[in-house]
């Protein structure tokens, strides 16, 4: 059973609220949706996503450009004014359009706790970065005292995916960085928890240095964990690799041969076959 919060409300009601906010706005009366003043709303100052990637902002705006805002954004009405409960995105999207005014649906939520809303709103609705939505699924196990498996059913959501999310969180802050920033992607980091904290810091040099792909990470930290060689020797036996094998691209290049290097592999492009005789006899 979810944990009550003091206001009396429980963690199934107030997603109950938000879906019945949505699911009345597009009934037959629908004067539940408004357009009210952008200056008038105030951000959520509990929203769990702290970033918004430019260009994805960019397509947003175009698109409600072209189209209209088809989805309103969520708002309650607070201290003469409105704060925002979802739709972060699609309000700032609408700002760059220099637009004044935007639909909302204004939600009658009484006076619930923001920070769950936007937690919850978040997690049913928009696409957080995977540190981001790591931490909205710990606060709201911690706030509702309740297990993944409860969460899973509540959000519906595989507990193995809430398991494997929330295990980013025991990773280096410099790596949750890097997750967040989208340099380095969750399959990726999925491969590296539970490394040591030099482990993990080496591997992910090599990552980002190499531009290694999740299945070459999986097989690099197989040979930290097999081999009994020295793991900085195992790394430097990478990059190794890799300088070589761009250096048979040159040396290929210099006979005319177009190729490519590609998750450890090189592609030879022949033209014809005048351009195969002539490396055939080159290598004799």
């Amino acid at each position: 059973m979810a944990k009550k919060s003091g206001l009396g409300k429980g963690f199934e009601d107030i997603i109950f609220d938000i879906e019945s906010s949505y699911n009345e706005a597009f009934k037959s009366n629908t004067s539940i949706v408004e357009e009210i003043d952008i200056s008038s709303i105030s951000p959520n100052p509990y929203q769990p996503r702290k970033h918004f990637n430019t260009e994805a902002l960019n397509e947003l705006s175009d698109s409600i450009k072209r189209h209209g805002l088809i989805q309103p954004i969520i708002v309650i009405k607070k201290d003469g004014g409105y704060t925002l409960i979802a739709g972060e995105r699609r309000l700032r999207a609408t700002k760059l359009l220099g637009e004044s005014k935007i639909r909302a649906i204004v939600a009658d939520l009484g006076s619930q706790n923001l920070r769950e809303l936007a937690l919850i709103e978040n997690i049913q609705r928009e696409n957080l970065n995977p540190i981001e939505l790591a931490n909205s699924y710990k606060e709201l196990i911690d706030e509702y005292q309740i297990t993944q498996e409860a969460l899973s059913n509540i959000i519906h959501k595989s507990r193995t995916q809430i398991t494997n999310t929330m295990r980013l969180l025991s990773l280096s802050d410099e790596t949750r960085a890097l997750i967040a920033d989208e340099k380095l992607t969750q399959g990726h980091a999925k491969t590296i928890v539970g490394l040591s904290k030099d482990d993990e810091k080496m591997v992910v040099d090599t990552i980002i240095g190499q531009k290694l792909t999740v299945r070459e990470t999986e097989n690099l930290i197989k040979k930290l964990k097999e081999t009994k060689k020295p793991k900085r020797q195992i790394l430097n036996e990478d990059i190794e690799y890799e300088s070589e094998i761009l250096r048979l691209g040159g040396i290929l290049e210099k006979f005319g041969l177009k190729t490519k290097v590609k998750n450890r592999k090189i592609t030879i492009e022949f033209s014809d076959i005048v351009q195969i005789r002539t490396l055939l006899e080159n290598l004799k």
